[in-house]
């Protein structure tokens, strides 16, 4: 069992583990860590707690200090920083013609360098751009190109639920998501209403989409030939969540239809339909 401490450094983002040794913390606790970049800032999510090694990937980064007034001073120096530096860039990008979007400014937190992130719809040559912004703040530069997800994430809104966006309230990370899954939720394809305001298919489709994939397996699909206790029929429709079918019949007479709805478990499948899907 290794003693662990899980801090994360944006809103948003991930929450990584540390070795906190003697240092005990609590939950909104602010601490100084050491990363791959250096000293680090960030707020503690998961306080003191001991996990099993093989969830942990070692070796672990350590824990410095919990941040004191000074370091709390430095951050927000930090924030102010960007504000500037985000003014400063839009500048350039207008003097050098480039056609890309700055969507945000990160100061690292022991000053060792600038991340300037953009939008741009193929790739920018932003050499002089960064040889200007080096010779204004006189220490390494990093522009980093973003996708619409991202970019949406750090702009924020909110979604057609008339909620904060997922991006924007809870989600760490972009899940991959398809159009298969609309599909299998029996959801309108209409992109308009699948979409969100990425312009990419909206992040809530994967929610219950395991569960969906799980019914699905237990269930035939429209078009499959089943044995009723009416006899045999055409799976007219599928309701997915309630794991019922309408079956379509002929009647008595065999010159019209019947339709009637049976649980899943009690039709038997003759001949299923296999689906083609094509994903996103």
């Amino acid at each position: 069992m290794k003693n662990i401490i899980g801090v994360r450094f944006k809103k948003l983002g991930k929450i990584y583990f540390f070795n906190p040794k003697d240092i005990k913390v609590r939950k909104g606790d602010k601490v100084i860590v050491e990363t791959t970049q250096g000293e680090e800032y960030g707020e503690v999510m998961i306080p003191n707690r001991l996990i099993e090694d093989e969830k942990v990937v070692a070796p672990l980064k350590k824990v410095i200090r919990i941040a004191n007034y000074k370091d709390h001073k430095q951050y927000e120096e930090c924030r102010r920083k960007e504000k500037e530096a985000f003014d400063i860039c839009i500048k350039k990008i207008k003097e050098h013609k480039l056609d890309m979007t700055l969507t945000d400014v990160e100061f690292k937190f022991d000053n060792s360098k600038i991340l300037f992130y953009f939008t741009a719809d193929g790739r920018i040559d932003f050499r002089e751009l960064v040889r200007d912004l080096a010779a204004i703040y006189k220490m390494r530069i990093e522009l980093r190109q973003i996708g619409v997800r991202d970019e949406v994430k750090r702009i924020g809104g909110n979604g057609v639920c008339g909620r904060e966006l997922c991006c924007c309230s809870f989600l760490s990370d972009f899940e991959t998501v398809s159009i298969k899954m609309a599909k299998e939720q029996n959801i309108s394809l209409n992109p308009s209403k699948i979409s969100g305001n990425c312009g990419r298919l909206m992040c809530c489709l994967k929610y219950e989409n395991d569960v969906y994939e799980e019914k699905l397996k237990r269930l035939p699909h429209i078009g499959a030939i089943v044995k009723t206790q009416d006899g045999q029929g055409e799976v007219d429709a599928v309701e997915t969540l309630k794991e019922s079918v309408r079956v379509k019949m002929k009647d008595s007479e065999g010159e019209g239809y019947l339709y009637k709805k049976y649980d899943a478990k009690d039709i038997k499948i003759i001949k299923d339909v296999v689906e083609q899907d094509n994903e996103e």
